[in-house]
Protein backbone atom coordinates (compact mmCIF):
# COMPACT_ATOMS: atom_id res chain seq x y z
CA UNK A 1 0.00 0.00 0.00
CA UNK A 2 1.37 3.41 -0.94
CA UNK A 3 2.42 5.81 1.79
CA UNK A 4 1.02 8.87 0.00
CA UNK A 5 -2.55 7.86 0.74
CA UNK A 6 -5.40 5.78 -0.52
CA UNK A 7 -7.45 7.06 -3.46
CA UNK A 8 -11.10 6.14 -2.76
CA UNK A 9 -13.54 5.21 -5.50
CA UNK A 10 -15.68 8.23 -4.52
CA UNK A 11 -16.26 10.78 -1.76
CA UNK A 12 -19.41 12.55 -0.60
CA UNK A 13 -19.78 16.00 -2.16
CA UNK A 14 -21.03 18.20 0.67
CA UNK A 15 -21.14 21.92 1.45
CA UNK A 16 -19.25 23.55 4.30
CA UNK A 17 -20.77 22.66 7.66
CA UNK A 18 -21.04 26.32 8.69
CA UNK A 19 -23.44 27.00 5.81
CA UNK A 20 -25.85 24.43 7.24
CA UNK A 21 -25.86 25.56 10.86
CA UNK A 22 -28.45 28.38 10.74
CA UNK A 23 -31.14 26.15 9.23
CA UNK A 24 -30.12 23.15 11.35
CA UNK A 25 -30.35 25.30 14.48
CA UNK A 26 -33.82 26.46 13.46
CA UNK A 27 -35.01 22.86 13.04
CA UNK A 28 -33.50 21.78 16.37
CA UNK A 29 -35.05 24.78 18.11
CA UNK A 30 -38.57 24.27 16.77
CA UNK A 31 -38.43 20.47 16.93
CA UNK A 32 -39.97 20.06 13.47
CA UNK A 33 -37.71 17.32 12.14
CA UNK A 34 -40.14 16.10 9.50
CA UNK A 35 -43.33 17.19 7.69
CA UNK A 36 -42.35 20.85 7.81
CA UNK A 37 -41.10 23.58 5.45
CA UNK A 38 -37.62 22.68 4.14
CA UNK A 39 -38.70 19.63 2.16
CA UNK A 40 -41.11 21.90 0.28
CA UNK A 41 -38.42 24.54 -0.30
CA UNK A 42 -36.05 21.87 -1.60
CA UNK A 43 -38.73 20.52 -3.94
CA UNK A 44 -39.31 23.98 -5.37
CA UNK A 45 -35.57 24.52 -5.87
CA UNK A 46 -35.34 21.23 -7.73
CA UNK A 47 -38.41 22.02 -9.81
CA UNK A 48 -36.86 25.31 -10.92
CA UNK A 49 -33.47 23.74 -11.70
CA UNK A 50 -34.85 20.78 -13.63
CA UNK A 51 -37.56 22.90 -15.31
CA UNK A 52 -40.04 20.17 -14.56
CA UNK A 53 -43.61 20.36 -13.34
CA UNK A 54 -43.74 18.31 -10.14
CA UNK A 55 -41.09 17.17 -7.65
CA UNK A 56 -41.73 14.87 -4.68
CA UNK A 57 -38.88 14.21 -2.24
CA UNK A 58 -38.71 10.79 -0.58
CA UNK A 59 -36.49 8.86 1.81
CA UNK A 60 -34.44 7.15 -0.93
CA UNK A 61 -34.48 6.26 -4.60
CA UNK A 62 -35.62 2.70 -3.89
CA UNK A 63 -38.68 3.79 -1.93
CA UNK A 64 -39.40 6.27 -4.73
CA UNK A 65 -39.35 3.52 -7.36
CA UNK A 66 -41.56 1.33 -5.17
CA UNK A 67 -44.11 4.11 -4.73
CA UNK A 68 -44.15 5.05 -8.42
CA UNK A 69 -44.91 1.43 -9.39
CA UNK A 70 -47.65 1.32 -6.73
CA UNK A 71 -49.25 4.66 -7.64
CA UNK A 72 -49.20 3.89 -11.37
CA UNK A 73 -51.05 0.64 -10.51
CA UNK A 74 -48.69 -1.48 -12.59
CA UNK A 75 -49.53 -5.13 -13.14
CA UNK A 76 -47.98 -8.18 -14.76
CA UNK A 77 -44.61 -7.65 -16.43
CA UNK A 78 -42.20 -4.73 -16.54
CA UNK A 79 -39.33 -4.59 -19.01
CA UNK A 80 -36.06 -3.68 -17.29
CA UNK A 81 -32.31 -4.04 -17.87
CA UNK A 82 -30.33 -6.62 -15.94
CA UNK A 83 -27.25 -4.39 -16.09
CA UNK A 84 -28.30 -2.09 -13.26
CA UNK A 85 -28.16 -1.75 -9.49
CA UNK A 86 -30.38 -4.45 -7.92
CA UNK A 87 -32.69 -1.89 -6.29
CA UNK A 88 -34.10 -1.13 -9.75
CA UNK A 89 -35.52 -4.64 -9.90
CA UNK A 90 -36.19 -4.96 -6.16
CA UNK A 91 -38.76 -2.17 -6.50
CA UNK A 92 -40.72 -4.31 -8.97
CA UNK A 93 -40.62 -7.47 -6.87
CA UNK A 94 -41.91 -5.54 -3.84
CA UNK A 95 -44.94 -4.68 -6.00
CA UNK A 96 -45.48 -8.32 -7.08
CA UNK A 97 -44.43 -7.47 -10.63
CA UNK A 98 -42.46 -9.75 -12.92
CA UNK A 99 -39.21 -8.31 -14.33
CA UNK A 100 -38.55 -9.09 -17.97
CA UNK A 101 -34.84 -8.59 -18.54
CA UNK A 102 -33.58 -6.97 -21.73
CA UNK A 103 -30.02 -6.72 -22.99
CA UNK A 104 -28.04 -3.49 -22.99
CA UNK A 105 -26.40 -1.54 -25.77
CA UNK A 106 -22.70 -2.52 -26.04
CA UNK A 107 -21.55 1.12 -26.36
CA UNK A 108 -23.79 3.18 -24.06
CA UNK A 109 -24.50 0.31 -21.59
CA UNK A 110 -28.15 1.50 -21.53
CA UNK A 111 -31.29 -0.45 -22.39
CA UNK A 112 -31.24 -1.67 -26.01
CA UNK A 113 -34.47 -0.21 -27.42
CA UNK A 114 -34.60 -2.72 -30.30
CA UNK A 115 -34.62 -5.56 -27.78
CA UNK A 116 -37.33 -3.86 -25.70
CA UNK A 117 -39.93 -4.04 -28.46
CA UNK A 118 -39.29 -7.76 -28.94
CA UNK A 119 -40.16 -8.42 -25.27
CA UNK A 120 -43.48 -6.57 -25.18
CA UNK A 121 -46.49 -8.88 -24.65
CA UNK A 122 -50.10 -8.49 -23.54
CA UNK A 123 -48.81 -8.85 -19.94
CA UNK A 124 -46.45 -5.87 -20.20
CA UNK A 125 -47.56 -2.80 -18.24
CA UNK A 126 -44.41 -0.67 -18.22
CA UNK A 127 -40.84 -0.11 -19.29
CA UNK A 128 -38.30 0.80 -16.61
CA UNK A 129 -35.19 2.41 -18.12
CA UNK A 130 -31.97 3.38 -16.35
CA UNK A 131 -29.39 6.14 -16.83
CA UNK A 132 -26.28 3.97 -16.46
CA UNK A 133 -23.69 6.03 -14.55
CA UNK A 134 -25.73 9.13 -15.49
CA UNK A 135 -25.73 8.46 -19.24
CA UNK A 136 -29.16 9.23 -20.78
CA UNK A 137 -30.86 6.35 -22.60
CA UNK A 138 -32.70 6.74 -25.92
CA UNK A 139 -35.50 8.89 -24.53
CA UNK A 140 -37.41 9.68 -27.73
CA UNK A 141 -37.36 6.07 -28.92
CA UNK A 142 -38.51 4.78 -25.52
CA UNK A 143 -41.27 7.37 -25.29
CA UNK A 144 -42.48 6.51 -28.79
CA UNK A 145 -42.43 2.81 -27.94
CA UNK A 146 -44.37 3.35 -24.70
CA UNK A 147 -46.95 5.43 -26.57
CA UNK A 148 -47.27 2.88 -29.37
CA UNK A 149 -48.06 0.03 -26.97
CA UNK A 150 -49.88 2.13 -24.31
CA UNK A 151 -47.30 1.37 -21.64
CA UNK A 152 -46.15 3.35 -18.64
CA UNK A 153 -42.56 4.59 -18.85
CA UNK A 154 -40.43 5.03 -15.73
CA UNK A 155 -36.77 5.89 -15.36
CA UNK A 156 -34.37 4.93 -12.60
CA UNK A 157 -32.44 8.19 -12.71
CA UNK A 158 -30.43 7.47 -9.56
CA UNK A 159 -27.15 8.65 -11.13
CA UNK A 160 -28.61 11.37 -13.31
CA UNK A 161 -29.28 14.60 -11.41
CA UNK A 162 -27.99 17.23 -13.84
CA UNK A 163 -27.85 14.92 -16.87
CA UNK A 164 -29.42 16.07 -20.13
CA UNK A 165 -30.91 14.39 -23.18
CA UNK A 166 -30.48 16.96 -25.92
CA UNK A 167 -31.41 20.27 -24.34
CA UNK A 168 -33.72 18.75 -21.73
CA UNK A 169 -32.78 17.93 -18.16
CA UNK A 170 -33.31 14.44 -16.83
CA UNK A 171 -36.54 14.65 -14.86
CA UNK A 172 -38.70 15.59 -17.84
CA UNK A 173 -39.24 12.19 -19.46
CA UNK A 174 -41.72 9.35 -19.22
CA UNK A 175 -44.43 9.12 -16.59
CA UNK A 176 -41.95 9.52 -13.73
CA UNK A 177 -38.23 9.60 -12.98
CA UNK A 178 -36.61 8.76 -9.66
CA UNK A 179 -33.24 10.16 -8.55
CA UNK A 180 -30.93 9.26 -5.67
CA UNK A 181 -29.27 11.59 -3.16
CA UNK A 182 -27.26 8.87 -1.42
CA UNK A 183 -23.68 9.70 -0.35
CA UNK A 184 -22.18 8.18 -3.54
CA UNK A 185 -24.18 10.45 -5.85
CA UNK A 186 -23.02 13.71 -7.39
CA UNK A 187 -24.72 15.64 -4.58
CA UNK A 188 -26.23 14.15 -1.46
CA UNK A 189 -28.80 14.78 1.24
CA UNK A 190 -27.23 12.06 3.40
CA UNK A 191 -29.89 9.67 2.17
CA UNK A 192 -32.81 10.67 0.02
CA UNK A 193 -34.59 10.47 -3.30
CA UNK A 194 -36.43 12.69 -5.76
CA UNK A 195 -39.41 11.80 -7.94
CA UNK A 196 -40.31 13.98 -10.92
CA UNK A 197 -43.47 13.73 -12.98
CA UNK A 198 -45.50 15.81 -15.42
CA UNK A 199 -48.72 14.42 -13.96
CA UNK A 200 -50.19 16.50 -11.12
CA UNK A 201 -52.53 13.69 -10.06
CA UNK A 202 -49.64 11.24 -9.81
CA UNK A 203 -47.62 13.75 -7.76
CA UNK A 204 -50.55 14.15 -5.35
CA UNK A 205 -50.83 10.37 -4.95
CA UNK A 206 -47.08 10.10 -4.33
CA UNK A 207 -47.22 12.78 -1.61
CA UNK A 208 -49.90 10.75 0.13
CA UNK A 209 -48.11 7.45 -0.42
CA UNK A 210 -44.81 8.64 1.07
CA UNK A 211 -46.71 9.28 4.33
CA UNK A 212 -48.45 5.88 4.66
CA UNK A 213 -51.30 7.08 2.40
CA UNK A 214 -52.49 9.29 5.28
CA UNK A 215 -54.17 12.53 4.11
CA UNK A 216 -53.81 14.00 7.58
CA UNK A 217 -56.72 12.47 9.43
CA UNK A 218 -55.28 8.93 9.67
CA UNK A 219 -58.07 7.65 7.39
CA UNK A 220 -55.63 6.29 4.79
CA UNK A 221 -56.88 6.58 1.23
CA UNK A 222 -54.22 4.40 -0.38
CA UNK A 223 -51.57 1.86 0.58
CA UNK A 224 -48.38 3.77 1.29
CA UNK A 225 -45.34 3.54 3.51
CA UNK A 226 -43.02 5.79 5.48
CA UNK A 227 -40.89 7.24 2.70
CA UNK A 228 -40.69 10.82 3.93
CA UNK A 229 -37.56 12.93 3.57
CA UNK A 230 -36.67 14.59 6.87
CA UNK A 231 -35.95 18.31 7.25
CA UNK A 232 -32.22 17.89 7.95
CA UNK A 233 -31.75 15.90 4.74
CA UNK A 234 -33.72 18.50 2.81
CA UNK A 235 -31.48 21.29 4.12
CA UNK A 236 -28.33 19.39 3.16
CA UNK A 237 -29.77 18.70 -0.29
CA UNK A 238 -30.86 22.31 -0.73
CA UNK A 239 -27.42 23.68 0.13
CA UNK A 240 -25.74 21.02 -2.00
CA UNK A 241 -27.59 22.24 -5.09
CA UNK A 242 -25.09 25.12 -5.17
CA UNK A 243 -22.37 22.53 -5.87
CA UNK A 244 -24.11 20.60 -8.63
CA UNK A 245 -23.17 22.36 -11.87
CA UNK A 246 -19.59 22.99 -10.70
CA UNK A 247 -19.23 19.33 -9.74
CA UNK A 248 -20.36 18.13 -13.16
CA UNK A 249 -17.92 20.53 -14.85
CA UNK A 250 -15.03 19.30 -12.68
CA UNK A 251 -15.85 15.68 -13.46
CA UNK A 252 -15.92 16.40 -17.18
CA UNK A 253 -12.37 17.79 -16.97
CA UNK A 254 -11.14 14.77 -14.98
CA UNK A 255 -12.80 12.30 -17.35
CA UNK A 256 -11.23 14.02 -20.35
CA UNK A 257 -7.84 13.57 -18.68
CA UNK A 258 -8.59 9.91 -17.92
CA UNK A 259 -9.58 9.28 -21.52
CA UNK A 260 -6.57 11.09 -22.95
CA UNK A 261 -4.17 9.01 -20.86
CA UNK A 262 -5.94 5.64 -20.95
CA UNK A 263 -6.70 5.74 -24.67
CA UNK A 264 -2.96 5.17 -25.18
CA UNK A 265 -3.25 1.69 -23.68
CA UNK A 266 -4.29 -1.44 -25.56
CA UNK A 267 -7.34 -3.28 -24.28
CA UNK A 268 -9.24 -0.35 -22.72
CA UNK A 269 -12.56 1.01 -24.01
CA UNK A 270 -14.98 3.64 -22.70
CA UNK A 271 -18.72 4.09 -22.31
CA UNK A 272 -20.12 6.08 -25.23
CA UNK A 273 -21.99 9.31 -24.52
CA UNK A 274 -24.07 10.24 -27.55
CA UNK A 275 -23.52 13.66 -29.09
CA UNK A 276 -25.84 16.30 -27.67
CA UNK A 277 -26.30 14.47 -24.35
CA UNK A 278 -24.71 15.22 -20.99
CA UNK A 279 -23.90 12.56 -18.44
CA UNK A 280 -23.07 13.29 -14.82
CA UNK A 281 -20.21 10.75 -14.73
CA UNK A 282 -21.52 9.51 -11.41
CA UNK A 283 -19.02 6.73 -12.05
CA UNK A 284 -16.26 6.54 -14.65
CA UNK A 285 -16.24 3.06 -16.14
CA UNK A 286 -13.78 1.39 -18.50
CA UNK A 287 -13.96 -1.99 -20.21
CA UNK A 288 -10.96 -4.31 -20.04
CA UNK A 289 -10.08 -6.71 -22.83
CA UNK A 290 -7.86 -9.16 -20.91
CA UNK A 291 -6.17 -10.57 -24.01
CA UNK A 292 -5.00 -7.14 -25.15
CA UNK A 293 -4.51 -5.56 -21.71
CA UNK A 294 -2.75 -8.48 -20.05
CA UNK A 295 -5.11 -9.17 -17.13
CA UNK A 296 -8.85 -9.21 -16.48
CA UNK A 297 -10.85 -6.64 -14.53
CA UNK A 298 -10.83 -8.66 -11.30
CA UNK A 299 -7.04 -8.99 -11.28
CA UNK A 300 -6.73 -5.30 -12.13
CA UNK A 301 -8.96 -4.40 -9.17
CA UNK A 302 -6.71 -6.36 -6.79
CA UNK A 303 -3.52 -4.98 -8.31
CA UNK A 304 -4.75 -1.39 -8.02
CA UNK A 305 -5.84 -2.01 -4.44
CA UNK A 306 -2.26 -3.00 -3.64
CA UNK A 307 -1.24 0.42 -4.92
CA UNK A 308 -3.78 2.18 -2.71
CA UNK A 309 -6.32 2.79 -5.50
CA UNK A 310 -9.89 1.70 -4.78
CA UNK A 311 -12.06 0.60 -7.70
CA UNK A 312 -15.35 -1.24 -8.15
CA UNK A 313 -16.63 -3.81 -10.61
CA UNK A 314 -20.01 -2.25 -11.09
CA UNK A 315 -22.59 -3.76 -11.90
CA UNK A 316 -21.43 -7.30 -11.19
CA UNK A 317 -22.99 -9.74 -11.18
CA UNK A 318 -25.84 -8.45 -13.35
CA UNK A 319 -29.23 -8.80 -11.68
CA UNK A 320 -30.30 -11.95 -13.53
CA UNK A 321 -27.20 -13.75 -12.16
CA UNK A 322 -27.62 -12.67 -8.52
CA UNK A 323 -28.53 -15.18 -5.83
CA UNK A 324 -31.80 -13.51 -4.93
CA UNK A 325 -32.93 -13.81 -8.57
CA UNK A 326 -31.76 -17.38 -9.13
CA UNK A 327 -35.24 -18.36 -10.38
CA UNK A 328 -34.55 -16.24 -13.48
CA UNK A 329 -31.06 -17.45 -14.31
CA UNK A 330 -32.07 -20.49 -16.35
CA UNK A 331 -34.47 -18.35 -18.40
CA UNK A 332 -31.84 -15.78 -19.29
CA UNK A 333 -28.65 -17.85 -19.51
CA UNK A 334 -26.83 -16.90 -22.71
CA UNK A 335 -29.71 -14.62 -23.77
CA UNK A 336 -28.20 -11.32 -22.56
CA UNK A 337 -24.77 -11.44 -24.24
CA UNK A 338 -23.94 -7.72 -24.04
CA UNK A 339 -25.00 -7.56 -20.40
CA UNK A 340 -22.79 -10.54 -19.54
CA UNK A 341 -19.85 -9.22 -21.53
CA UNK A 342 -19.93 -5.75 -20.00
CA UNK A 343 -20.47 -7.05 -16.46
CA UNK A 344 -17.50 -9.41 -16.88
CA UNK A 345 -15.12 -6.75 -18.22
CA UNK A 346 -16.09 -3.47 -16.54
CA UNK A 347 -14.24 -1.63 -13.80
CA UNK A 348 -15.11 1.77 -12.32
CA UNK A 349 -12.17 4.02 -11.50
CA UNK A 350 -11.95 6.65 -8.77
CA UNK A 351 -13.87 9.82 -9.57
CA UNK A 352 -15.13 12.54 -7.27
CA UNK A 353 -15.55 16.26 -7.65
CA UNK A 354 -12.48 17.39 -5.68
CA UNK A 355 -10.25 14.53 -6.83
CA UNK A 356 -7.81 16.70 -8.75
CA UNK A 357 -5.72 15.95 -11.83
CA UNK A 358 -2.72 14.67 -9.86
CA UNK A 359 -4.71 11.72 -8.51
CA UNK A 360 -6.14 10.94 -11.94
CA UNK A 361 -2.62 10.82 -13.34
CA UNK A 362 -1.54 8.54 -10.50
CA UNK A 363 -4.37 6.11 -11.35
CA UNK A 364 -3.47 6.24 -15.04
CA UNK A 365 0.22 5.60 -14.37
CA UNK A 366 -0.66 2.62 -12.19
CA UNK A 367 -2.82 1.16 -14.95
CA UNK A 368 -0.10 1.74 -17.53
CA UNK A 369 2.39 -0.06 -15.31
CA UNK A 370 0.04 -3.03 -14.98
CA UNK A 371 -1.15 -3.21 -18.58
CA UNK A 372 0.40 -4.41 -21.82
CA UNK A 373 1.54 -2.46 -24.85
CA UNK A 374 0.58 1.13 -25.48
CA UNK A 375 -1.19 1.89 -28.71
CA UNK A 376 1.48 4.25 -30.03
CA UNK A 377 4.16 1.61 -29.41
CA UNK A 378 2.29 -0.87 -31.58
CA UNK A 379 2.24 1.66 -34.38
Amino acid sequence: MRKDGIIPINKPNVPDLKSLLPEYSEVFDNGMLTNHKYVGIFEERLREYLRTENVVCVSCCTSGLMLVAKCLVLTGEVIVPSFTFPATVHSLIWNNLTPVFVDCDPETFNLDVAQVEKKITEKTSAILGVYIFGNPPEMEKLENLASKYHLKLIFDSAHALGARFGGKFAGNFGDAEVFSLAPTKIITSGEGGIITTKEKTLAEKLRLARNYGNPGDYDCSLLGLNARMNELSAILGLKSMNLLEGSIAKREVLVDLYKRELSKIEGIDFQKIKEGNRTTFNYFAILINPRKFGMNNKKLLLALKEKGIMTRIYFYPPVHRQKVYKQYYATYINSLPCTDKIADSIICLPLYSDMGEERVLRVCEAIKDLGGNTRHERG
